[in-house]
């Protein structure tokens, strides 16, 4: 058999895969659809889990690589998740939504989401103080979506809200917007923080922190309805919620924002970096570089709001000195030593890290390597 014929078998194969999966997104529509009839969330990590190792068992009794077809159907099901945010059943039939922000780029996610589940939401801005009696006064829930240096006097500038209705915000830090909230209403009030951007095309496995402030009863539909758009809560302490902020969000944002003014005064080529990449060093620098691909007024609020911000950067200021004097003094030894402290204090959480990192770089590997051949 010549070449040409198998790659012709293989042709076919390709075209009936391709048939396949869009018979299976036909199907997940309707599952979708269905889901909505009967307020079932969009994500069920049990059914996921449960559907990956039944068809690894398959896989591996066929001698085709598990890790293989979980690749091949995680990145499916991410398609499944997206054919089916059409429409989500409405928690909350009647109710008046209000998203104080609503026309911002997180506020306008959250827009979306309601709008799609059914509800009536309006988007009030900043020119629309004026009616702000008329807009709030029969409102179910008020979402707050502003920068961070302004959320507490927004906040007190609402006119009184029904006593059932929600008051919630989406600020990147809890403790401050909390209070000033609890201040402000007497009502149901909770802090919700989502841990993503608003260029993510569903909820599905997106963190949203939450953080109770009062009546929890009360905006338990709420936390169900972010249930159902496939969104993973986390309940957490505010106080607690913005120290681990300082860590995650603030100190990360902060030096990477240094690194990228170490590399534009360093001025190299960076088409030359990219083509002598390979995927985990493309992969860093991308991560570099989509932060600057963002508004800069978002990441100034979430990095100069932080408490301790600035004990934080000197104590890392500190460490980087120690490093450049173990590096001047060509001390291995000592670079080993603290090497190994901190693998210590990763522990079994860095192989972990390493076998997700793997996972994304095939990812990244095969997406750079479909551009390279494009562009040519």
């Amino acid at each position: 058999m010549l070449l040409e014929d198998l790659r012709q078998d293989i042709d076919a194969i390709d075209t009936q895969l391709v048939e396949l999966l869009a018979k299976r997104q036909q199907i997940t529509s309707k599952v979708g659809a269905y889901k909505k009839q009967i307020g079932k969330a969009i994500y069920d990590p049990v059914r996921e889990a449960e559907l990956i190792s039944e068809r690894r068992e398959l896989a591996e009794s066929l001698n085709v690589s598990p890790d293989l077809i979980e690749d091949l159907l995680r990145r499916i099901m991410r398609e499944s998740y997206q054919s089916q945010h059409n429409s989500y059943r409405c928690l909350m039939p009647q109710a008046k939504i209000v998203v104080v922000g609503g026309a911002g780029a997180l506020g306008s996610r959250f827009v979306d989401m309601f709008s799609r589940s059914g509800y009536e939401v309006v988007v009030f801005e900043q020119n629309d103080w004026a009616n702000s009696s008329d807009v709030f006064s029969d409102a179910k829930l008020v979402i707050i979506s502003v920068p961070i240096q302004v959320t507490a006097d927004v906040i007190s500038q609402l006119p009184d809200l029904p006593e059932d209705c929600i008051l919630a915000d989406l600020t990147s830090l809890k403790e401050q917007p909390l209070k000033a909230m609890l201040n402000k209403h007497t009502g149901p009030v909770v802090g919700l923080h989502p841990m993503f951007g608003p260029d993510v095309p569903n909820f599905v496995k997106q963190v949203v922190v939450v953080c109770n402030g009062r009546h929890q009863e009360s905006y338990q539909w709420l936390i169900e309805q972010l249930t159902l758009w496939g969104a993973i809560l986390e309940v957490d302490d505010a106080q607690q919620h913005d120290s681990s902020m300082e860590i995650i969000q603030a100190m990360r944002h902060f030096t990477t924002y240094v690194y990228g003014r170490f590399l534009a005064k360093q001025n190299p080529d960076l088409q030359q970096l990219l083509r002598l990449s390979s995927p985990i060093y493309r992969l860093e620098l991308a991560m570099t570089g989509r932060l600057f691909a963002q508004n800069s007024q978002l990441y100034a609020d979430i990095i100069y709001n932080a408490e301790n911000i600035q004990a934080l950067a000197k104590s890392f200021f500190e460490e980087l000195n120690e490093a450049l004097v173990e590096l001047t003094e060509n001390d291995k030894k000592a670079f080993q030593a603290s090497f190994d402290d901190v693998a210590d204090w990763f522990g079994d959480a860095s192989k972990e890290f390493l076998l997700e990192s793997r996972a994304m770089l095939k990812t990244a590997h095969d997406a750079k390597s479909v551009k390279q051949l494009s562009s040519k």
